[in-house]
C-alpha cells in the first residue's frame, strides 16, 4: 500500500519534496525515479504530480535550491565574531567550500557543466540571482569587516579575491585534483607565498 502523506499546505508539501529530491539528484542524477523520490519523502507517487505536475518540474525546483543563498548567509552569520581574524576567515571559507562541493557534486550527477541556459532567459530570475549574490558577498565580508584595518584591501575586495581563490581551489578539475583546505586557502590569502622575515607584516 502506498504511504499516505501527512496533510501539508501546498507550499510546505512542495518544499518537503524538494528537500527529499536534492540528495537523490546528487546520487542518481536526472535518472532518479518518482518512486525513489516518493519513498524518500514518505508520500505516494501521485503526490509528486499533484504538487509539481511532472518529475522534470520537481527536478528543476530541486536543482535551483542548490543555489539558494539563505542557508549560506545563515551559516556565515553563526560564525563567532570574537574569534581571531584567521580563524573567522577559515570558518567562512569552510562554509563556502561546503556549499561549492554540494553544487559541484550535483553538476557531475546531472552531467552538466553550468546552470541551464534558460535560467538567463527570465530577467526577473536573473535580477534575483544577482541580488542574492550581492547578499552573500555582504554576509561573507561582514565576517571580517571589524578587522578592516589589518587588511590591504577593503573587505568587499577581500571577499571577491577569497571567492575566486576558493572556487578554483575547491573545484576538482580547476585544481587538477589537488584541492586546498580552508586553512590552506586562508594562509595563502593572508600570507602569500613569500617567506617573511621576523617582524614583517
Amino acid at each position: 500500500m502506498s504511504p499516505r502523506a501527512t496533510p501539508l499546505p501546498p507550499d510546505e508539501r512542495r518544499a518537503a519534496l524538494v528537500r527529499a529530491t536534492l540528495p537523490l539528484l546528487e546520487e542518481f542524477g536526472a535518472a532518479v525515479s518518482t518512486r525513489q523520490i516518493a519513498e524518500a519523502a514518505g508520500v505516494a507517487e501521485g503526490t509528486i504530480f499533484r504538487a509539481f505536475g511532472s518529475k522534470d518540474a520537481l527536478i528543476d525546483a530541486a536543482f535551483k535550491t542548490a543555489f539558494e543563498v539563505d542557508p549560506l548567509i545563515e551559516a556565515l552569520g553563526r560564525i563567532d565574531r570574537s574569534l581571531p581574524l584567521r580563524e573567522r576567515m577559515t570558518e567562512a571559507v569552510d562554509v563556502a567550500q561546503t556549499r561549492l562541493r554540494g553544487v559541484f557534486k550535483l553538476f557531475v550527477a546531472m552531467r552538466m557543466a553550468r546552470p541551464p541556459a534558460d535560467w538567463k532567459s527570465d530577467p526577473d530570475e536573473e535580477a534575483r540571482r544577482k541580488l542574492d549574490g550581492e547578499r552573500a558577498d555582504e554576509a561573507f565580508a561582514e565576517v571580517f569587516r571589524a578587522d578592516a584595518g589589518q587588511l590591504r584591501y577593503p573587505p568587499e575586495e577581500v571577499c571577491q579575491l577569497l571567492r575566486l581563490i576558493t572556487f578554483a581551489a575547491t573545484h576538482p578539475m580547476i585544481s587538477d585534483g589537488r584541492t586546498m583546505t580552508a586553512e590552506a586557502i586562508v594562509d595563502f590569502a593572508l600570507d602569500g607565498v613569500r617567506l617573511h622575515e621576523p617582524g614583517d607584516r
